[in-house]
């Protein structure tokens, strides 16, 4: 059985979807952000911050590259885990990746916490910048796209089983 890899922008609903898919499928749940925070003791935008972005994507790699799951596991990574190829080549190693998509109008209205949620970007960048310039890595690394405009998470996650019925088994 093929893991679940959600990739996709920060308030997309990759981690809640990936626990309730976990829950549906019976398959574990692995949150690549909570590795990152374990392993450094330290919350993701206290990194970015103190740090530096280059720091925090070499945290992030790290993290990944530390999953072993290698079936049956839901894995919601970070918004930014496409900057890493290492990384990306790692997870859909035993994994079939999932982009959820939705509008950046969408990701404004969600994100009420730009400043303290860990979101690897650079000051000055606004979510438009920081989407355009991942669109590109979610699509190269996406198996599959789901559209999540205007979906409920439970919507979304019985679109997802719908996929991994047929191509992850």
């Amino acid at each position: 059985m093929k893991n679940i890899v959600l990739i996709g922008m920060p308030a997309v609903g990759k981690s809640t979807i990936g626990v309730l898919l976990a829950k549906t499928l019976g398959f574990s749940f692995i949150d690549t952000d909570l590795i990152i925070q374990q392993d450094t003791g330290r919350l993701l935008q206290d990194i970015i911050d103190s740090d530096g972005l280059d720091a925090f994507c070499i945290a992030e790699e790290r993290a990944i590259c530390s999953v072993s799951a290698e079936g049956g596991a839901v894995i919601a990574t970070g918004g930014s885990a496409v900057y890493s190829r290492e990384a990306m080549l790692h997870l859909k190693k035993h994994g079939v990746a999932y982009y959820l998509s939705i509008p950046t109008e969408e990701l404004n209205a969600r994100l009420k916490n730009i400043k303290t949620r860990g979101i690897a970007k650079r000051p000055e960048d606004t979510i438009e910048d920081v989407f355009k310039r991942r669109m590109e890595l979610y699509n190269e690394y996406a198996d599959i796209t789901v559209d999540c405009h205007g979906k409920t998470a439970e919507d979304t996650v019985e679109e997802i089983c719908g996929y991994h019925n047929l191509t992850g088994k």
